[in-house]
């Protein structure tokens, strides 16, 4: 797949935007109709105004003319922490997605209010784990005699999963430390359960030397009762338990296409995220 050219991704005024009907409507009808240039001119004046008091983070997924106006540019992660180190600033504004600023908001002091532009931006994994599923699938396991597990969310979740991990004995891992949190709950536990990248903890699971054979998808689509679409064996066998959320964007990626890309670059080099 090609990605859309530069210029479709310029910026314009909130009323053209397709995703615009979606948006939070307090927005003053003032802002709907300003230029980029227009737009550029006040948020420098504001930021003139606020000084220290604010920080714009932005987010490595962020198109230029966003990070133009960032103080710091990194994953959700670097940003919510840093922005915890800095306590002169009142404001934090988090140009992401709202599992991102709700990370901010945890990790933020009292007295620091996070503010996400956009509050219909949303990831599509993070979605896919909605925290009534998660709890019904926790009920059902517990039910089943799964008892000995202990959850693992990604980083990439509401914050109410994130609680619930917690307060299960569990933890909260990034894409970078997978493999040690798994070894930390393998100590503890004889399964995991993890959510919502299903991808990131097979892919852990067989670093660990897990065989596929002990890792099981739980299917939160199916009713209360259904096991995930599993029988009690293969969750009794199973090791790692996965939430069946995947990245859609990393989803259309294939093989085919990596094949093609050496093929026309020899000497490239493939990068992949866990």
């Amino acid at each position: 797949m090609e990605c859309p050219v530069d210029r479709e991704l310029d910026t314009r005024p909130l009323a053209q935007e397709r995703a615009f009907a979606f948006w939070q409507k307090d927005i003053p009808e003032e802002y709907w109709h300003l230029t980029a240039a227009e737009m550029k001119e006040r948020i420098a004046r504001a930021r003139e105004a606020l000084g220290r008091r604010c920080v714009v983070l932005g987010h490595h997924y962020q198109r230029e003319d966003i990070i133009q106006f960032a103080d710091i540019r990194g994953d959700s992660f670097k940003l919510a922490q840093w922005a915890a180190q800095q306590p002169q600033a009142e404001f934090i504004v988090f140009c992401g997605v709202h599992f991102m600023a709700e990370a901010a908001d945890i990790l933020s002091r009292p007295h620091q209010k996070v503010v996400l532009p956009n509050m219909a931006a949303g990831c599509s994994m993070a979605d896919m784990a909605d925290p009534e599923d998660v709890y019904a699938c926790w009920d059902e396991l517990q039910e089943a005699g799964i008892g000995d597990i202990l959850p693992i969310t990604y980083m990439n979740s509401a914050a109410s999963l994130k609680a619930f991990c917690g307060r299960n004995g569990g933890i909260v891992c990034t894409s970078s430390n997978a493999r040690r949190v798994f070894e930390w709950a393998f100590q503890r536990a004889e399964k995991i359960l993890f959510f919502p990248d299903q991808h990131l903890g097979r892919n852990t699971a067989l670093k660990l030397g897990i065989p596929l054979d002990e890792t099981v998808v739980w299917d939160y689509t199916l009713p209360y009762g259904s096991l995930g679409g599993n029988t009690l064996e293969q969750l009794r066998r199973a090791k790692v338990i996965l939430w069946r959320g995947h990245c859609s964007v990393h989803m259309r990626f294939s093989v085919q296409q990596i094949e093609e890309a050496r093929r026309r670059y020899p000497d490239v080099k493939v990068i992949v995220h866990p």
